[in-house]
């Protein structure tokens, strides 16, 4: 929980940096860190690649015949998410938010689990946890497919960007790198598991350099006009979404007919609420390569990640006090 909430330090620092060091008319392609290769390439393998190392494939048997937890947890991610998010958006349409902003919330819908935070707070409560990581990885392999295609339904970006492009350098930088380091696990797995190498920290750096050079391309373009009030309402808009959901999957999981345990329904909570930014960038940066306001459209999911470590860690004492008292 500590290494998680660092995160939001972590992620400030980079953000301020982004802002004072760039003016206006000044951009980083082609700059020292070539963005243009060592990003939209190189970092992106780099990520998936140490996934593919660190995702312990061995873990996910025991949980894998829990078949209605998993189907509950999927559906309510990839299918009712973006489309209750999709609804709610035409109403805030009509209001004077950032456009960009609430095409960025949608984005947000569309994308998988996160493969380290539902986890850990499912481990933090005591809940079913071999079920969350069954579902943050599960939901991981079907986002390299699935989320492209909800971000192409609802976005509508393949007026600009050719699908077939797009699948190619997902399947390149994101497909192969994974297979890869599976792959290579197999053979290096009592290493790792000797030395077990800091797989966080190095996602975390490659993650924050792909944040920076986004923020970068959006500070240095002199039209983008970000006001207050739409960054202060979508701040208080992801906050109640995230608080309604998580009261939803609660309310769905607990009910006289189900099924599920205590500890099967604080996975549900975590997993079904929770959503990737690991994933979720270089995806953006994929799908929406040359957009002017790609990075206007990836503030709500900069704000999303870290609001929902704040908000597990904050709600992890009463889940649990609630699980242990359910389970006598």
């Amino acid at each position: 929980l500590e290494r998680l909430r660092k995160e939001w330090f972590i992620l400030g620092i980079v953000l301020v940096i982004a802002v004072a060091r760039l003016e206006p008319g000044v951009g980083v392609k082609g700059g020292p860190l070539k963005p243009e290769i060592t990003i939209t390439y190189i970092a992106v393998s780099a990520i998936f690649f140490n996934s593919g190392l660190s995702l312990k494939t061995e873990e996910l048997t025991s949980a894998l015949m829990h078949v209605k937890l998993h189907l509950f947890v999927q559906i309510f991610t990839l299918v009712f998410f973006p489309t209750a998010i999709w609804v709610f958006l035409q109403l805030l349409s009509i209001t004077p938010i950032n456009e960009w902003l609430l095409k960025g919330l949608q984005t947000v819908g569309c994308m998988p689990p996160p493969v380290s935070s539902a986890v850990i707070l499912t481990k933090a409560v005591g809940g079913n946890e071999a079920a969350a990581i069954f579902n943050s990885a599960f939901g991981s392999f079907l986002g390299i497919v699935i989320t492209p295609l909800l971000l192409l339904l609802f976005l509508g970006s393949s007026s600009s960007v050719p699908f077939t492009s797009i699948f190619s350098q997902l399947f390149m930088t994101v497909v192969v790198p994974l297979v890869i380091g599976q792959i290579v696990r197999r053979y290096i797995k009592d290493w790792l598991e000797r030395k077990k190498p800091p797989f966080g920290a190095i996602s975390s750096c490659v993650l924050l350099m792909i944040i920076y050079t986004t923020f970068c391309d959006t500070f240095a373009n002199p039209n983008i006009d970000l006001d207050k009030f739409s960054l202060i309402i979508i701040v208080f808009i992801i906050f109640s979404i995230q608080m309604s959901f998580m009261f939803l999957t609660f309310l769905f999981s607990t009910r006289n007919n189900s099924t599920f345990t205590p500890a099967d329904t604080v996975a549900i909570i975590f997993c079904s609420t929770h959503k990737s930014l690991t994933l979720g960038i270089p995806m953006l940066k994929i799908v929406f390569a040359g957009y002017e306001y790609l990075s206007l459209i990836s503030v709500p999911l900069l704000i999303y990640h870290p609001a929902q470590i704040l908000l597990g860690s904050l709600l992890v004492p009463t889940i649990k006090s609630w699980m242990v008292s359910r389970q006598k």
